[in-house]
């Protein structure tokens, strides 16, 4: 581990030999670097990210007056710029339906906004392709021991690849992951468990969400699951007013639901549910009251949109100049050199290039969650291991990432996280701002060991048509507003 007095000293001696190293890499490894290499624009990158944006079907645990606590939502939803009493505040969103009821109150300043936080990266390797990944956001969440935990951490990934201009123009979905708990299911092309619901503007995977409660030996802690019925069976049931359920993968018979959460930018697929975004105004009649036991009828499930935003709207706040203290506990910082800074949608500088500090446990305010956050999730790296089966009880074991840091673990072509980005100090030290491991899409039950490959030196530069999203700001932040008002 780096110490605080150590930093300065070695961001002087690893920046030049950074650049030099960079710049061979870019020379010796010229299948990160083709000479067809091209770049997506923003709005492209935005339209992927939309495009692609999943339909999250969930099932509710609204009952002893818990109605509202499983919608999506975003970070800052209490609008008090203060991540530690997400937790507390979600307690009382049932108190928050009520009083929306009457109009104004002590709530009337809350902005629910439910949230998908997503980064896209794209690089080139014999064609272009992007892994996509949408960060589902809860502020509160039930483990199977009955404990409290603040901010959820499920999410969805998707590797697309042969990109040719605009979404929807010829590329494919090569494989998807759903992060089951610990474990991360994967589901390749062609699979049955892979079903979308296809509009004009967009291709959205069909994923089913279990509830926040603790439900034992079963889907809970708003776990993920692939739903292994076409797009089809729901339109069926949405005509008809027929049950709502879903059936997913690696369990026996159809799951309930209740709300069924749509991207807010393809108007199509909103029309399709009749989708409506959750404001104070509106709350009371998008709340489920529901709980996991009880079954609903397509005409009592609650059809609320979602909105997008960025990984990196979320990353300031855990860097050590940026305020962290108000939202992460001191404890187990994680090191970056960034070689550029992270911006927000106007390009300006949020946090600084150079060796940087990052806290990502957990602080909440009520003293009962320490977990980490994006700076510390395996995902974020690309350093997860894939699983083919979900299992109820979760656990992803495995070693792949701790031998990712040690730079120990060789990918598919030879090359082991140091060596792919030049940065040979970096092993058990700090990572590279742009570290990523992209998984083949096969399952290698290999302790510490993965399908895929690390991308190497220049691999995110315009010039070789790369990009880290996870560092940029995309969608505008919109602050204030409630959802679906621009």
């Amino acid at each position: 581990m780096i110490s605080s007095a150590a930093m300065l000293p070695l961001r002087m001696r690893i920046a030049p030999l950074a650049v030099a190293l960079v710049t061979l890499v870019g020379l010796c490894f010229p299948a990160q670097a083709e000479a067809q290499a091209w770049s997506l624009t923003n709005a492209q990158r935005q339209a992927f990210l939309r495009y692609y944006a999943p339909v999250i079907f969930k099932r509710a645990n609204a009952n002893d007056n818990k109605h509202g606590y499983d919608w999506l939502t975003n970070f800052d939803f209490d609008q008090d710029g203060d991540f530690s009493n997400n937790k507390l505040h979600w307690k009382q969103i049932n108190q928050y339906v009520d009083a929306s009821r009457t109009g104004p109150s002590a709530f009337d300043r809350w902005r629910i906004r439910p949230t998908l936080y997503t980064s896209l990266i794209e690089y080139m390797d014999g064609g272009k392709n992007l892994t996509l990944v949408y960060h589902l956001y809860h502020a509160l969440d039930k483990n199977a021991a009955g404990n409290w935990q603040l901010h959820d951490w499920e999410r969805v990934e998707l590797q697309v690849r042969n990109v040719v201009g605009n979404p929807g123009s010829g590329e494919s979905v090569a494989f998807a992951v759903v992060t089951q708990h610990k474990r991360n299911v994967v589901r390749r092309q062609g699979s049955t468990d892979l079903n979308f619901m296809q509009t004009g503007t967009g291709s959205h995977l069909l994923i089913w969400q279990a509830e926040w409660s603790d439900k034992l030996l079963a889907p809970h802690g708003q776990e993920l699951r692939f739903v292994t019925e076409p797009y089809s069976f729901f339109a069926g049931r949405m005509a008809s007013g027929g049950k709502a359920e879903a059936d997913v993968n690696n369990d026996d018979g159809r799951k309930k639901l209740h709300y069924a959460f749509v991207p807010e930018d393809d108007a199509a697929a909103v029309a399709a549910f009749n989708a409506q975004p959750v404001r104070y105004s509106t709350a009371d009649a998008q709340a489920s009251r529901y709980d996991n036991g009880s079954s609903a009828n397509w005409p009592a499930v609650k059809r609320v949109t979602y909105e997008l935003q960025d990984l990196a709207d979320i990353l300031p706040t855990h860097w050590e100049q940026g305020g962290y203290a108000t939202h992460w506990l001191p404890d187990a910082p994680r090191f970056f050199f960034l070689e550029s800074p992270v911006v927000n949608e106007a390009g300006q500088a949020e946090v600084s290039a150079g060796m940087q500090r990052f806290f990502s446990k957990t602080r909440d305010i009520e003293g009962q969650d320490d977990r980490e956050g994006y700076p510390s999730k395996a995902w974020f790296f690309g350093t997860f291991e894939l699983n083919d089966k979900a299992s109820d009880t979760g656990g992803g074991g495995g070693s792949f990432g701790d031998k990712s840091w040690a730079s120990t673990a060789v990918d598919s072509r030879g090359q082991t996280r140091t060596s792919a980005s030049g940065y040979p100090a970096s092993a058990n030290s700090y990572w590279w701002q742009h570290d990523y491991f992209v998984h083949s899409g096969v399952t290698d039950d290999t302790d510490g060991q993965e399908q895929g490959f690390w991308l190497q030196g220049g691999w995110y530069l315009p010039q070789n048509g790369g990009f880290d999203g996870r560092w940029v700001q995309l969608f505008d932040d919109r602050p204030g507003k409630e959802s679906g008002e621009y």
